[in-house]
């Protein structure tokens, strides 16, 4: 190789890792460096994971200016697509948009009792799909939800790591989801409508666990609704409701008119610049200037992104290389001893240990290219191996001891750290189990006959609601340990997908019924000990 070329390229690769250490630290730099020694060093590792080395010349020259380095497919799905729903996100903080957001959540949910938690997960859940990273809507909604819900009573570090699962799980809603799922659908070569549609029962099956485990909470430390002085009144929120209409118009032109995504988010910006300057929020209109500026604060919010994603360029590259990729698979395969269960436990640990301290998109990349291959290897749905690894890649960031949500929700509360860490995995339980459910019962991902769609939604909202009963430690009334542990048995029974082995069918049935009998059971005896009690 010319020195014309390869000169360059090493300054474009090193500029690029300090960029990236500047960035978002060392974590991301000082993997991305082992993978590059590997590419040149790879046939002295000994073992199945040995791969051909490569000359630094030509490593540098592939690295840099190749389509399967830097300027691979996740810098271009991020210089076009991600920016485009960034700039969407920043516009609806600066129009107040986001302010509506939250002001729905307070008028749909604030008369209930623990009411601020309800807020904090509807809220979160809501902007986080469209925020791209757990901890930015951790702060975002946050500095608003924390303090509420601390205000009602509930334990600082309970009440921070009810934000940080909410706003973990805005990452995996649909319409939007995070920055991973556009390269999802790059990855699988599938319409993004695809993967959202694959997404959408498996989001709700997290946030209904959420929900259900809040509002037990609040009703055993009988926590009750927040102040009507501080909801909002109905006819001012409603005046809000032309945010609705830039979302209602991207999801059109996502799923109905099967636009590119970067155009219908264009499209849907220009909607929300168009209505806020006319009706504004609260008698307030955005200025030219603030509009503007949206720009350039979506620059500064893009370049962590964009950086990400031209260092996940070089990972890529050294799997393909070097031939990584089909070794680092058919290792994992083999590690597994051939069982579905004991690879998917073991790319669940491998997820998590790989998310911790990464940013989302770095997370995902990663995880797709070097866990998926192996899943799918196995027999596993496409798409469900990349949500997979997706779920297990943002459960790091409420997984101790690095979990990022959950203690930038401790620094918000001032609570301490590795309790609101322990707390959050405790709200977010159904995160490490649905993955599970979907694998083995692909109608979760709306994959097969209708019947089977709904009897999988069934059994799992049913098992859902008896596990967080359990962990709540209360339905109708308290629970004690044997209740507990007889709804925690019926719970998992009826989360067993009715696909997973043969009679798996009869598992749900029993599940089911039985706690019906078990809730049934609390509301007589919850109404007998009223009225003795009157």
């Amino acid at each position: 190789r010319p020195v014309a070329v390869w000169l360059p390229s090493i300054v474009v690769v090193l500029l690029t890792l300090e960029a990236l250490r500047r960035a978002t630290g060392w974590a991301l730099v000082i993997i991305i460096s082992v993978f590059l020694l590997y590419a040149l060093f790879g046939n002295l590792v000994p073992g199945r994971l040995q791969g051909r080395s490569q000359n630094w010349q030509h490593l540098s020259g592939y690295m840099a200016f190749d389509s399967n380095g830097i300027l691979g497919l996740p810098l271009s799905v991020a210089a076009t697509v991600v920016v485009a729903f960034i700039l969407f996100g920043n516009l609806l903080g600066i129009t107040g948009g986001s302010r509506f957001f939250t002001d729905a959540a307070m008028l749909a949910m604030g008369r209930f009792r623990g009411g601020a938690m309800k807020i904090a997960v509807l809220a979160s859940g809501l902007f986080g799909s469209i925020s791209g990273s757990a901890v930015a809507n951790v702060v975002g909604t946050g500095v608003v939800t924390i303090p509420m819900i601390k205000r009602d009573g509930y334990p600082a570090h309970k009440a921070a790591a009810i934000e940080a699962v909410a706003s973990t799980g805005g990452q995996l809603m649909p319409p939007v989801m995070g920055a991973a799922a556009f390269l999802m659908a790059e990855f699988l070569a599938v319409p993004y409508s695809s993967i959202v549609s694959a997404a959408l029962l498996p989001a709700i099956l997290y946030y209904v666990a959420l929900f259900i485990q809040a509002d037990l909470e609040a009703a055993r430390l009988g926590i009750k609704p927040i102040p009507k002085s501080e909801i909002p009144k109905a006819r001012s929120v409603a005046k809000g409701l032309h945010f609705v209409l830039a979302f209602a118009t991207m999801i059109y032109l996502l799923f109905g008119a099967h636009w590119q995504p970067e155009k219908a988010a264009l499209t849907a910006t220009l909607v929300l610049i168009a209505t806020s300057l006319v009706l504004g929020y609260q008698g307030e209109r955005p200025t030219i200037r603030n509009l503007l500026g949206s720009f350039s604060g979506t620059g500064h919010s893009v370049v962590e992104i964009i950086l990400i994603s031209a260092a996940s360029g070089l990972v890529i590259g050294v799997l393909n290389i070097t031939g990584l990729s089909f070794n680092l698979t058919y290792a994992l395969v083999q590690i597994g001893g051939g069982s579905v269960i004991a690879l998917l436990g073991l790319s669940a640990i491998v997820c998590i240990v790989l998310g911790m301290g990464l940013p989302t998109l770095g997370v995902y990349v990663l995880l797709a290219a070097l866990v998926a291959p192996a899943l799918i290897q196995m027999g596993i749905e496409p798409i469900a191996a990349h949500l997979y690894v997706l779920y297990f890649g943002m459960m790091s960031m409420i997984t101790p001891p690095i979990a990022m949500a959950a203690f930038a929700a401790a620094s918000i509360a001032r609570a301490p750290t590795m309790a609101t860490g322990w707390s959050s995995m405790k709200f977010g339980w159904s995160a490490y189990v649905i993955p599970l459910l979907f694998v083995f019962s692909p109608s979760l991902l709306l994959i097969g006959e209708t019947s089977d769609i709904a009897l999988a939604v069934v059994t799992a909202v049913m098992g859902v609601w008896l596990v967080s009963a359990a962990l709540a430690g209360f339905f109708a009334r308290p629970l004690g340990v044997a209740m507990r542990s007889l709804f925690v048995v019926f719970g998992l029974m009826a989360l067993v997908p009715a696909g997973m082995f043969e009679g798996a069918v009869f598992s749900d049935v029993v599940g089911v019924f039985g706690g019906l009998a078990l809730m049934v059971n609390e509301i007589r005896q919850t109404r007998r000990e009223r009225v003795a009690q009157a």
